[in-house]
């Protein structure tokens, strides 16, 4: 045991966390005044991060260049989970419309996903898109479980799965044994998909971990043993670096896993943490949804890139 090592906002479960830090780096608050924050995503070509406030129904932009923070839409149909497409399209979760979306470069919407076998989906959560073009995410049915974050509603499915949208446009469920599939992110060679499963948010007793998958040619699944328990709350949003750590939100704050699934450190943030993303010119700053508030921290690590070849 480590401990905290002091005034850094971190804490060293394991010497090889010391590796991944910057020692003069320090933990940033860049904003605050949301609602529940989720859903950061990086535009580097713009210098800008997005994310969701969702129950607020809008997206918030921090801009690199002079810090400054603006509402980039509202309505957001209460957009939870964001990612980028192979050619830097904005691919969106929303709660509201039950539905994946992709906003054009003119700034039109194109529909992914809205259903399954002729049933709406429940609320999608999160999402990833592999180098192939396919669209994977989750659908949990926080988004309407209340009026908080979406529309209270039965859900048509029954169930919360994680589908894959392939380039073609068709849509395969590829998990069909989750609680509340959450986050989820492709290790750096896409050989395997990690998914966070936060059931116990609603069943006592339930899951609160992250399972591995190994990922096949034809878009299938198999495997999915628990990866890593969660030790304070649920992994909801994560992300991977090159080395295949998984830097992943928490209750305190923001796990790091080893590629073995230890956990070796945390970047302490003073509220629970939605989700997280890689940003900066270099993918070597980490983006930190907290409750609240936008929070970053600079790394001696970097992350995956969405349009890696």
């Amino acid at each position: 045991m480590y401990g905290i090592l002091d005034g850094t906002g971190f804490e060293a479960l394991d010497p090889q966390f010391n590796d991944c830090l910057i020692g003069h780096a320090r933990v940033e608050r860049l904003w605050t005044g949301a609602r529940w924050s989720e859903g950061p995503v990086w535009f580097a070509p713009g210098r800008y991060l997005l994310w969701s406030d969702i129950p607020n129904n809008r997206m918030l932009r921090f801009d690199e260049t002079d810090g400054s923070v603006s509402t980039f839409r509202q309505p957001s149909q209460n957009a939870n989970g964001h990612t980028v497409d192979r050619q830097g399209r904005l691919v969106s979760c929303e709660h509201l419309t039950r539905r994946v979306t992709r906003t054009e470069f003119d700034g039109s919407i194109t529909v992914i996903a809205d259903s399954f076998e002729g049933k709406r989906l429940n609320s999608p959560n999160d999402v990833v898109v592999k180098s192939d073009g396919s669209i994977w995410f989750t659908d949990p049915s926080y988004g309407i479980l209340m009026d908080y974050e979406g529309d209270r509603a039965e859900s048509e499915i029954g169930a919360c799965h994680v589908y894959r949208v392939a380039p073609s446009g068709e849509i395969t469920r590829v998990a069909d044994d989750y609680v509340k599939p959450n986050g989820l992110a492709f290790s750096p060679d896409e050989s395997h998909l990690y998914i966070a499963d936060t059931g116990v948010t609603h069943t006592p007793g339930g899951p609160a971990h992250i399972r591995k998958h190994r990922v096949h040619a034809d878009g299938t699944l198999s495997g999915g043993a628990v990866f890593a328990e969660c030790t304070s709350g649920v992994f909801d949003g994560f992300r991977l670096d090159r080395e295949g750590r998984i830097w992943s939100s928490a209750a305190d704050g923001v796990h790091c896993l080893a590629p073995s699934g230890e956990l070796i450190g945390k970047v302490l943030i003073p509220e629970m943490v939605g989700n997280v993303c890689f940003g900066g010119a270099k993918l070597n700053r980490l983006f930190i949804c907290g409750t609240t508030s936008l929070y970053s921290v600079f790394l001696n690590v970097n992350g995956v890139s969405p349009l890696r070849p």
